[in-house]
């Protein structure tokens, strides 16, 4: 086991080296950036072309009858406010207007065309006022020509400041944060994963290796291949992240960061969660990983390597349906399920996290995911050794002695 890791050690090492320091790493890590900047420089286009005014505040007017009728009739002679609408009364006239408020209507007429009242914020009633006080002139004007009755007198329209009523709480449950870390950890799997194949039918394709298959053991070829690009695709993920923060910060101080883009907090907290986001990935990497690398020992070329591959990825999205299915039921027969399923055992145990504060059931389930990586290293690499090193029978009787 110590040659093993060692071994591993050596060929992780080197291949971790080869890549992050190279030329294309600086690519690789914009590559991804580049619809994220393109969609958000579109959105700030968007956004500024949108800025014109909005929709005018709604006045309702509660009433029926003759003074609804007359209402109606003024407000298409002086159209004003710009938006009116009358609704009848419905019995408590205060509870009326406390619903209508809280619906979202910018102020509320009450008291009929003798003694008008105008309820509503007081920001509001400073730009609406005068408008509705029109309109009641107006309506008073009608209702004394019908009666034929000469001009009436002007009334004034009074004021009741409110305060809105608050939201009530939302319930938080973590079901949101549950299905964005799943999104996010599925999204980053199969991002980095096909730099296993390219990796591996390059080595093929100059024979590198066969040398090191004749070197050191195969399973530590397959182990050290995937650790080596776990940690490079954790250096993306580290260089992205640290984007990520400066663009946050740069358009929340701009204000154009939606308020009311909020996730609930994992009932873990965040340090733990952001945790068990690492190991979860880890882990779900390892295994697609290992997939990838059997894959590659069967391809010999790219056209090949695509075509085994694309099975693998539309099966992985299904693992993802799989394990999303069992969101807001993490007790449940689907949940419970996902969690035995080994590929699809990082994404519903990580949004486990968001929703229960249970920690014995991470330590079981990493376990879990750690037996199924080596099994899956395991039939990886002996599907290597009957594709790759039968063909070749110098390295064969190496690896063999």
């Amino acid at each position: 086991m110590r040659e093993l890791i060692r071994a591993a050690w050596v060929i992780g090492r080197r291949d971790y080296v080869a890549t992050v320091f190279s030329k294309t790493f600086a690519l690789f890590l914009i590559g991804p950036l580049l619809p994220l900047i393109f969609g958000g420089v579109f959105s700030i286009i968007g956004i500024s072309g949108d800025s014109g005014p909005g929709p005018a505040p709604t006045v309702v007017a509660i009433a029926d009858g003759d003074i609804a009728r007359t209402l109606a009739a003024a407000h298409k002679r002086v159209e004003a406010p710009d938006s009116l609408r009358i609704e009848p009364p419905t019995g408590d006239l205060h509870a009326q207007t406390r619903r209508l408020l809280d619906g979202g209507d910018a102020a509320v007429l009450t008291g009929g065309l003798d003694r008008p009242q105008l309820t509503g914020a007081s920001d509001a009633l400073d730009h609406l006022t005068p408008d509705v006080g029109t309109l009641v002139d107006e309506a008073r004007d009608l209702r004394a020509l019908d009666a034929q009755g000469g001009a009436p007198t002007k009334v004034a329209v009074a004021r009741r400041a409110v305060t809105a009523a608050a939201p009530p709480p939302r319930k938080q449950t973590g079901a949101d944060t549950a299905r964005t870390g799943q999104f996010v950890l599925v999204f980053l799997t199969m991002l980095l994963c096909g730099v296993l194949l390219s990796n591996l039918l390059e080595e093929k394709s100059n024979k590198v290796i066969e040398i090191l298959a004749a070197a050191v053991p195969v399973d530590a070829i397959f182990l050290g291949k995937l650790v080596a690009m776990l940690a490079m695709s954790l250096t993306g993920i580290v260089c992205w992240s640290a984007i990520g923060v400066g663009l946050y910060e740069l358009i929340s101080h701009q204000g154009l960061w939606p308020q009311d883009f909020t996730l609930d907090t994992p009932a873990v907290g965040w340090p733990l969660f952001a945790l068990l986001g690492v190991l979860y990935f880890s882990a779900s990497y390892l295994l697609l990983g290992a997939v990838f690398l059997g894959i590659g020992a069967q391809a010999k070329s790219v056209r090949e390597v695509q075509t085994l591959s694309m099975p693998i990825t539309m099966g992985q999205l299904l693992v993802f349906a799989f394990a999303s299915a069992g969101v807001g039921r993490p007790n449940g027969h689907t949940a419970i399920a996902a969690t035995i399923f080994p590929w699809s055992s990082p994404f519903e145990m990580f949004a486990r996290a968001a929703e229960l504060p249970t920690l014995w059931p991470h330590l079981i389930g990493l376990a879990w995911q750690a037996l199924w990586i080596a099994i899956a290293i395991r039939i990886s690499s002996g599907l290597f050794r009957r594709s790759v090193l039968n063909s070749a029978p110098f390295v064969g009787r190496s690896v063999r002695t």
